[in-house]
């Protein structure tokens, strides 16, 4: 099966929760590019994971951890589980989060375990504030942590998107460490409701101001897009990647050696 991941079309961090968490606004749209993944039932569960590596040790990867979270409520369900990566790791492109929910997903289907749409949602928000918007994928406004959501009315259909992420990551934690939040001074779902011109000077990720001048690779990727022909860029989520909006197929050959890209029309 293969997985969509994420972009952010605006992302205001509003203010510090009493959990430590913080509330924001964003809307998020699923685009066709992501994993590959493959859920069988087995005799005994086994992870296969190929494709692009990602840090960290592979029994702390999110489809396991799925896996787990099911077992814990539905008792001993063995699968054979083969993830092949090609969302890269660090880019707020929700690649971990989109095999969480779609493992979710799969348990459900392969054990007939009738599990309801609410509590699936519940299930993926507890494994992290991306996975439940992957459980229905259509276009949402995210607020709360992220994992409150609210489908909206978006189509970007005949769009080209590009993404590009340079060779490095940005840790979630890393990335509010340099926020500062504040109120918005109008809302990210009434900002996408107009023309794609309009949300250059309109629609902020308020990521971008911190994370900018720690890697200033980043910001320099969001003005190549503008440069080469973007109706809108930005940073998705908490970064490192950055989208470009265009009217027409967009070169490539400006992109560098060694960054992560992908081109595809929505």
């Amino acid at each position: 099966m293969n997985l969509p991941c994420k972009i952010n079309l605006g992302l205001r961090v509003l203010n510090l929760r009493s959990d430590g968490y913080h509330n924001i606004e964003s809307v998020l749209l699923a685009v066709p590019f992501g994993d590959e993944l493959c859920v069988t039932r087995s005799g005994h569960t086994e992870f296969i994971i190929s494709g692009l590596t990602i840090d960290g040790e592979a029994d702390e990867n999110l489809c396991l951890k799925a896996h787990r979270l099911m077992e814990s409520r539905f008792g001993s369900l063995p699968v054979r589980i083969e993830l092949k990566k090609k969302v890269p790791a660090g880019a707020g492109l929700g690649g971990g989060s989109a095999d969480a929910a779609f493992t979710l997903m799969a348990l459900n289907e392969l054990y007939n375990l009738g599990i309801d749409n609410h509590t699936l949602l519940q299930l993926a928000a507890s494994l992290g504030s991306d996975c439940p918007f992957f459980i229905d994928g259509s276009p949402a406004l995210a607020t709360g942590r992220g994992d409150c959501l609210k489908n909206i009315d978006l189509s970007l259909n005949g769009w080209w998107l590009l993404i590009v992420k340079p060779p490095f990551g940005v840790s979630t934690k890393e990335a509010y460490s340099l926020v500062e939040p504040s109120e918005a001074p109008f809302s990210v779902e009434d900002t996408v409701a107009l023309p794609v011109a309009c949300w250059k000077s309109l629609l902020v990720n308020d990521f971008e101001r911190g994370l900018f001048r720690l890697f200033p690779a980043i910001g320099k990727l969001k003005s190549e897009m503008y440069s080469h022909g973007a109706v809108f860029a930005a940073m998705s989520g908490s970064g490192s990647a950055v989208f470009g909006l265009f009217n027409n197929k967009p070169p490539t050959g400006w992109i560098t050696q060694g960054y992560f890209s992908t081109l595809m029309l929505l």
